[in-house]
């Protein structure tokens, strides 16, 4: 996989930040559409470590970003935004969190319980078998029920989906374990939420009002912490805005305005 691909003519001054983490693809939508208004990065994540996530992007901006960018960051790719423009200030014009995780660990325990709630028990009986199956199985058959796995829990996080292909390439297991349980840890202490000290640039955060990842902990607690910070929320609209019937034209608008 290359580290990055390339959308629209250049100079690419946005670059969209894959969800996961491990899950590479799954915003070619929205940089195809971002494409017609400027250049746009769509970089690949494959270290399977917070920091190596970190300098692997900022090597990818700087090599092929026209500083400072605009990054859209969703779910995963949000907080890994936000690490970033926290660690490297001068790289990072403007910051947008699409279906942002809650800052605060009190907030993220209601993401599986609403997740399981919405599924069917077929589903949800399918969901606790593949958590099961992860700990006893290779790293190829580890890829395998992670995919499944985001395929049903996907279920849950839209509201009225429109039928869209999939663009995502294979899950990374190792990708999402290295990474997202040091990245827990850093929530549970609160030190994610405090890098908000170290952000010098405007933020926007983009979240649907169905959205498992609950809304107030993104609004509450970044509201608080930051001097320059707009929240949007958009009506019957799920995890992923840009599948949404409903909601899509409304974020696209939104977004174009935010870059």
């Amino acid at each position: 996989m290359k580290p990055v691909r390339k959308w629209g003519p250049g100079p690419y001054t946005v670059a969209v930040i894959h969800g996961g983490p491990g899950a590479p693809g799954e915003m070619a939508p929205v940089a195809r559409e971002l494409s017609s208004v400027t250049g746009v990065l769509e970089p690949f994540q494959t270290e399977t470590t917070l920091e190596g996530q970190v300098q692997e992007l900022r090597s990818v901006l700087s090599q092929h970003g026209m500083l400072p960018v605009t990054l859209i960051g969703f779910s995963w790719g949000a907080f890994l935004s936000w690490m970033l423009a926290a660690r490297y200030p001068d790289q990072v014009k403007k910051l947008i969190l699409v279906g942002c995780p809650p800052f605060e660990e009190g907030h993220a325990a209601s993401i599986t319980r609403t997740r399981m709630a919405r599924l069917k028990k077929t589903d949800r009986d399918r969901v606790n078998m593949l958590i099961e199956g992860l700990d006893g199985t290779t790293e190829a058959g580890k890829n395998a029920l992670l995919a499944e796995l985001g395929t049903l829990l996907a279920r849950a996080d839209a509201y009225d989906p429109a039928n869209v292909p999939e663009e995502g390439f294979h899950c990374q297991y190792d990708v999402f374990r290295g990474v997202w349980d040091e990245a827990a840890e850093l929530r549970r202490k609160q030190a994610i939420l405090h890098m908000s000290r170290e952000i010098r640039c405007p933020v926007v955060a983009i979240h649907g009002d169905w959205d498992p990842h609950p809304a107030d902990g993104v609004n509450g607690p970044l509201s608080k912490a930051l001097p320059d910070f707009e929240f949007i929320l958009l009506e019957k609209c799920g995890h992923r805005p840009w599948i949404e019937r409903g909601a899509s034209e409304k974020f696209y608008k939104v977004l174009v305005e935010a870059i």
